[in-house]
Formats: C-alpha cells, sequence, structure tokens
C-alpha cells in the first residue's frame, strides 16, 4: 500500500508539473466532468447513502448530492474571474517599477481526508475547490461508509485519470501512509483529536493544512425568552433528525430561557413525531448510526441518564437506530454537554435570559464551536452576541443553512478548525498568492542603492521618506 501511494503522488506531481491544470478552460472541463459524473451516478449514491447512512433519497439529494452540483456550478461560473490576477500600484517607492500583480497559484498535489457523515459532498466539495485551483487530487475516503466509498472510487475512476484524481480508501493506517508523503496541501475534515494528529504528521513535510473539525465541546443552540417558539421547535428538530444527528455542525446541547422551557420542550417533542412519526425505529426515512460501535456508544451515554430522559431513549441494535432523545435537565457543567455528541442524544440546559451573560461566558470559555445557532425577536442584540462570541458560523431564528450561501465560507476557528471553503473561499484556500512585481529598466533613480553618504547623497534619505507614507 505504501509504494503504491508513493507512485500515486510521484506520477501527479509530475502530471502537475507538465502545466495541463495551470489552464483555466482545462480546469473548467474537469468540473464539468465531475458535475457529469455526479448526476450519471445519482442513483448509486442515493443507494450507498442508504445503505451505509439509513438516508432516504430526498435527505441524499439535499445533503449530499445536489449540494455537490451547487458547489461545481459555482466554480465553473466564477473560475474566471477568481483566477484573474489583481492588479496592485507599487508606490513610487518602487518607481519606475510601478505595477504588481498578485496570482493565484496552485499548490500542488492535494490530499482530501473525508469523513463518513456525508462521503460524497464533504469529499467532492473539497475536490472541486482543489480542481478549480488548478491542483492534482487525492482523496482518502473513510473506510466506515464502505459503499459509498466504493461509488466514489469507481465513479472518480471511470472519469479521470489517476495522475490527475484518484482514490484510496482505508483506515488511519492508511491515512498515515499517505501523511507521510511530500503533498502540497493538506484538507481534513473530521474530529479535533485527529485533527491535531494530521498537523502533526504535516509538519514533517512543512505541510500547508486546511481543517474542518466539529469542535470539541460542541455546538450551542440558545433559545430566548422572546423566541418564536414553535418556530425554533421545527427547526432544530429538523437539524438533530438530518442523518441522525451525525453533522459536525449539529446542535449538540440547547440552552433554553427557564420561563419558556416547558412549553418549548413540549412543542419540540411534537415536532419530532411530526416529522419523523412516533415511532422512528422503524420509520425507512430515519437515519441509521454509521457503525455497531457508534450505536454502543449513543446506547451508553443514554443510559448515564436514563432518569433524565423525557423523550425518546430506545433504540435498535440490529438496525443501529436510536430515537432522537431529549434530556432535561442538564447542568452546563456535566459532561454529557461538555464533548460532541455526534448522536441524535439532545441534552437541555435551563438558564435565566437576565443572566444570559453568564451562559455566554461558559460558552466563550470552552473550545469554539464549528456552529452556534440563537432563536430570539430582538435581532439587533442577537447580532451583538453572535458577534461577542467565536465560533466558525451560524445562523439566528434558522439552522445550518448559512453553510449553503453561495459566496460565503465555511470554516472553524481554534478546536473546529481553521483555514475555509466554499466557492471563491475554497480557491482562495487552495492557492497561494504569489506578488509579482514587474520592473522597468528605464528612468531607474539609484535612491535604495549605496553609497548613502556624505553631502552629496542626503538626498537619498530625504526622497526615501517622502515616498514611503
Amino acid at each position: 500500500m505504501e509504494k503504491m501511494i508513493q507512485t500515486i503522488v510521484q506520477s501527479q506531481k509530475q502530471f502537475f508539473r507538465s502545466g495541463k491544470t495551470m489552464d483555466p478552460a482545462w480546469r473548467k472541463d474537469q468540473l464539468i466532468r465531475l458535475k457529469i459524473a455526479v448526476q450519471t451516478h445519482q442513483k448509486e449514491m442515493e443507494e450507498a447513502l442508504y445503505k451505509d447512512l439509513g438516508r432516504h433519497e430526498t435527505e441524499a439529494w439535499f445533503c449530499d448530492i445536489g449540494t455537490i452540483i451547487l458547489e461545481v456550478n459555482e466554480m465553473i461560473r466564477g473560475l474566471n474571474k477568481w483566477n484573474r490576477p489583481e492588479i496592485h500600484y507599487s508606490g513610487m517607492h518602487c518607481f519606475p517599477s510601478m505595477i504588481t500583480k498578485v496570482y493565484a497559484v496552485p499548490y500542488g498535489v492535494t490530499l482530501i481526508i473525508s469523513p463518513f457523515n456525508f462521503p460524497f459532498l464533504l469529499a467532492l466539495g473539497a475536490a472541486a475547490a482543489a480542481m478549480t485551483a488548478g491542483n492534482t487530487v487525492v482523496i482518502k475516503a473513510s473506510s466506515k461508509s464502505v459503499h459509498c466509498t466504493e461509488v466514489l472510487q469507481r465513479m472518480i475512476a471511470d472519469t479521470f485519470p489517476p495522475e490527475y484524481f484518484t482514490v484510496i480508501s482505508g483506515g488511519h493506517d492508511v491515512a498515515d501512509l499517505c501523511l507521510k508523503q511530500p503533498f502540497d496541501k493538506i484538507f481534513y475534515t473530521g474530529s479535533p483529536a485527529v485533527g491535531r494528529h494530521v498537523l502533526h504528521m504535516a509538519a514533517d513535510n512543512l505541510t500547508s493544512v486546511a481543517l474542518e473539525l466539529g469542535g470539541e465541546t460542541g455546538n450551542w443552540c440558545v433559545v430566548r425568552r422572546d423566541a418564536d417558539l414553535r418556530d425554533a421547535a421545527r427547526k432544530i428538530a429538523f437539524l438533530k433528525l438530518c442523518n441522525s444527528g451525525q453533522i459536525c455542525i449539529n446542535i449538540n446541547q440547547i440552552a433554553v430561557d427557564e420561563q419558556i422551557a416547558e412549553e418549548f420542550l413540549s412543542l419540540l417533542k411534537q415536532e419530532f413525531v411530526r416529522q419523523i412519526t412516533d415511532d422512528p425505529l422503524n420509520n425507512e426515512e430515519y437515519p441509521c448510526l454509521i457503525t455497531s460501535a457508534a450505536y454502543e456508544k449513543c446506547a451508553k451515554e443514554a443510559d448515564q441518564y436514563r432518569d433524565r430522559i423525557i423523550f425518546g431513549g430506545h433504540g435498535d441494535a440490529e438496525k443501529k437506530k436510536y430515537e432522537p432523545t431529549i434530556i432535561w435537565p442538564v447542568s452546563k457543567d456535566e459532561s454529557i454537554v461538555q464533548h460532541e455528541l455526534f448522536s441524535p442524544l439532545l441534552p437541555v440546559v435551563s438558564y435565566r435570559d437576565e443572566e444570559i451573560a453568564d451562559l455566554l461566558d461558559t460558552i466563550a470559555e470552552r473550545e469554539h464551536g464549528l456552529a452556534f445557532y440563537l432563536f430570539t425577536k430582538d435581532i439587533r442584540e442577537g447580532e451583538k452576541i453572535m458577534r461577542s462570541l467565536q465560533f466558525g458560523g451560524g445562523c439566528i431564528n434558522e439552522v445550518c443553512l448559512h453553510m449553503m450561501v453561495k459566496g460565503v465560507p465555511f470554516n472553524g476557528t481554534g478546536h473546529s478548525g481553521m483555514g475555509a471553503y466554499h466557492g471563491i473561499w475554497g480557491f482562495r484556500e487552495f492557492t497561494h498568492p504569489c506578488t509579482v512585481l514587474f520592473g522597468s529598466s528605464k528612468f531607474n533613480m539609484p535612491l535604495r542603492e549605496h553609497p548613502y553618504g556624505g553631502k552629496k547623497n542626503a538626498w537619498k534619505k530625504a526622497m526615501v521618506k517622502l515616498f514611503e507614507r
């Protein structure tokens, strides 16, 4: 396996050095081929997502397939504009060399380590950004989403030559073999713990790294006293049901004002039943957990809070399905709200709206989340709160849709990641901004040249001080 990976990396380095990927028209052709490949293999992708994650075809389209096409279309339309060099005035201190350009130069050979929860979107979304920027691509796909990885490998092998774009399957051992290679850019999506490991190994080759992580203490959702509770319950239930909670931007815990908590929890229960029925374990639309180990971890944690489960709390080990489960009341300092759950468990913390500053201080003191959600009718105050915290991105009176808006970045900060992508931000993430000044051989003045001393050369300092302002 190690020899195979070495061969792939070397062949891609040779292909990149050929200069073929530098042509924007050629890049567009490859993006169009990727889009057609996704459209052609749509049915296979839907079936694989159902086998691995129990995804209904509508959820498969909304969360994986359609979103890839949306992303690729944006890149096809934007590539020519994004790839144009920025032109800058050099300044009089550079006279007579007055023009400077900044080129977006591709890194070269990129490694994308993708997770199981959105096995197509998080692999091909990052790959499309790398392709738009003019790089070659190696995807190390998840070994957990077996059927999706098989489709992904077949689809890419049928569409692109391996010296340009290829997919490797395997577990952490294969990922480590990849990380030992001298890639020019690494993009990893997953947990903070593995993110540290990726950074550590990338340091050996001084490889530029982008990380999209879930955050070690999970994403908060705050429901204030003045919120539209029915609307909040509806949207929160949707997000928690999606992929059975296995989403890096999912709600890990809710903080709800104590005066409206009972009403909100009643509405939240109603919404879970309305959207997925009162028997989710036998509902074909309700997704499953990725592995038996993930199921057991979820069930074990639920059992620790058995006396406070007010909704759900049952599972089917054979189907790897666990009900959406509300745990109430939970203190903000309990262990369940201090780590990422990645499951349908939903702990609810009570707070007093008059003391929201204390709650926000607690959130700020913990590791930065990838997302933050706030429900309130006071938009001005809501914006103030959003700007006071550090997190990847989020919504006021909505959930998750911020990551589907064209032209804006999707990113994390601190323990939820570094770097950004989607649209032009992905193009920037996979290119190095290279500054080139265009010199002139005429009208050059000896301002910067020795000698500096003596009355004869005193004018040089005066002119430099005049120009460098």
